[in-house]
């Protein structure tokens, strides 16, 4: 059974990938999160099997798309108006404090919160570091975050 051609495939199902798009999305981001699932669905047409549900794989993809759309969006700085004056009014005292805590940190969660927190490094890389897993340095990352907020309030100064 020969392959139909992928241009087929997007005129029957685009309509309703769109619809898909814009039931999560803006309109705007609907339009790129469309583009992205036919890219997508492009690249893997050829490995499609042929007894697949081709609108069930294309609104999965789509779906798949505006959700990661959706959490870029999350990720991405909003502008403000006014940003709000946090100042302490001891820097130094405040930095004592914090430095106290993060050094009271078991060395695993002092690693794993200076690797990914400061130096911005994927959990992966931290794990490589310090050893064991991804999953493992963000939960001694984590770990490590609670407790500094156990112990230091926002202005980084000791409760």
């Amino acid at each position: 059974m020969a392959v139909r051609p992928f241009e087929e495939l997007v005129r029957e199902h685009g309509a309703v990938v769109m619809r898909v798009c814009r039931a999560v999305l803006a309109p705007a981001d609907a339009d790129d999160a469309w583009s992205e699932t036919f890219l997508a669905a492009m690249r893997a047409y050829p490995r499609l099997r042929p007894d697949s549900n081709e609108r069930g794989w294309l609104v999965t993809i789509a779906h798949r798309k505006a959700i990661d759309h959706l959490r870029a969006r999350s990720r991405r700085a909003e502008p403000a108006a006014d940003v709000p004056d946090r100042g302490v009014t001891d820097p130094e005292l405040a930095d004592d404090d914090l430095r106290a805590a993060v050094a009271a940190l078991s060395d695993r969660q002092r690693a794993a919160v200076v690797l990914h927190h400061v130096a911005g490094l994927p959990y992966a890389d931290v794990a490589a570091e310090i050893g064991g897993t991804a999953a493992a340095a963000r939960r001694a990352a984590a770990d490590g975050i609670a407790r500094l907020r156990a112990v230091v309030d926002a202005d980084g100064r000791a409760r």
